[in-house]
């Protein structure tokens, strides 16, 4: 067999973990290291979080799967507490983000068919966005790199520069329905949109009856210190998906609507075997237990205060290694100056975690719940990296 058991499309690192406790994981030769990849953002609590542990334990004792043929106690309170925390009057689940995606895009096209304008089914969105790997996920991006050899691609999807509102407005047609956006961008740069440019395109979809959908996947639940990264702006949508986070690392994801955009989603539209079932609501339920104490958000801008600054003095004395930092809250990255690529290898071998993203940058994504004093450990491991790259240089 030239093949191996695993599919091989991913390029995965020679290393494997067996436990993880708090910001680390530990390897199966025991070595620990600092985990600033969090699963891609995903477990924002840190690794066997007691409260998640216990309440994921409890349910599996009593309950997995019923079908959403009825009912369930967890999944009717946290669809309840997503909408009182939100824009959102409605809620689905599913069991990802690229479903989650998939959600929104048939709420958008169910919409406007509901409202006797069926051609109108495109959707704006934006060089360097990620929406998944589904197929209308890459058709919203069409990278090359995720679109190469799966053509056709499906029609509908309007690409334009990233954050430019002239663009956006040239782009609009008859037959435009949504504008997508990600109010900051994960795997396209850590980019953080423009709170004008986000109030922008607002305006722009009730100036054209369009709706406003927001990808909040990787930014959202409370990474860049608001529960969702829109907030910052003012800006609310009228569809957003989420996941990630959402289940601290057990797979469920959500797309939340208002009652207008969702007014097409009747009996039989949509569905899902897995979504929201007993033991994916569990996870989610305790992580907003935990994200909603008083401060915890708060305390989240805090760090990444004290992150960010203390990053810009580790830039300053390696400027033939690192550029400069960007993000929000705990969602940060490096500029590199080298290879991107050669940062996060550098920092694996100090026993730091890290995942590249576009423009050659370093994602920076620690568990929301790291200590001042490990943050200062982080700080001390990029200047240690820095430090071996410079010298070979």
């Amino acid at each position: 067999m030239t093949i191996s058991p695993l599919m091989p499309v991913y390029k995965r690192v020679d290393l494997y973990f067996d436990r993880g406790e708090g910001v680390y994981l530990y390897a199966d030769n025991g070595d620990r290291y600092l985990d600033f990849v969090a699963g891609i953002a995903v477990a924002s609590l840190g690794h066997c979080h007691p409260h998640l542990v216990k309440a994921l334990a409890a349910q599996a004792e009593t309950l997995w799967a019923t079908s959403n043929l009825f009912k369930t106690h967890g999944g009717d309170r946290l669809a309840q507490r997503l909408v009182d925390m939100t824009f959102a009057d409605t809620v689905f689940f599913q069991n990802s983000g690229a479903e989650a995606w998939e959600c929104g895009v048939k709420v958008i096209r169910k919409y406007f068919d509901a409202t006797n304008q069926p051609h109108r089914f495109r959707i704006i969105s934006f060089q360097g966005c990620f929406h998944g790997r589904t197929m209308t996920a890459i058709a919203a991006s069409k990278a090359e790199k995720m679109v190469k050899g799966f053509g056709p691609l499906i029609d509908g999807f309007d690409v334009v520069p990233w954050g430019d509102i002239d663009a956006v407005r040239a782009a609009i047609t008859d037959e435009t329905a949504a504008i997508v956006v990600e109010p900051v961008l994960g795997e396209g740069g850590i980019k953080v949109a423009d709170p004008a440019f986000l109030r922008a395109l607002r305006g722009l979809c009730d100036e054209r009856g369009m709706l406003l959908y927001f990808d909040e996947i990787q930014c959202g639940m409370g990474r860049t210190g608001k529960l969702f990264a829109h907030e910052w702006a003012g800006v609310v949508p009228d569809v957003m998906c989420i996941a990630k986070a959402l289940g601290n690392g057990f797979p469920i994801g959500a797309c939340l609507a208002t009652e207008r955009a969702a007014q097409g989603m009747t009996l039989g539209t949509h569905g899902s075997t897995y979504g929201g079932n007993p033991l994916a609501t569990a996870a989610g339920n305790a992580v907003l237990d935990v994200i909603a104490e008083s401060d915890f958000l708060a305390d989240v801008t805090r760090k990444g205060d004290i992150l960010r600054g203390k990053l810009e003095r580790v830039i300053a004395a390696h400027p033939k290694v690192l550029a400069g930092v960007r993000g929000r809250g705990l969602m940060l990255g490096l500029a590199c100056v080298c290879p991107a690529g050669d940062v996060v290898t550098a920092l694996r071998a100090e026993k730091m975690l890290t995942v590249e993203a576009a423009e050659n940058v370093v994602r920076l994504l620690p568990p929301l719940i790291i200590t001042d004093s490990q943050i200062d450990d982080a700080v001390v491991l990029i200047d240690r990296a820095a430090s071996a790259l410079e010298a070979r240089l």
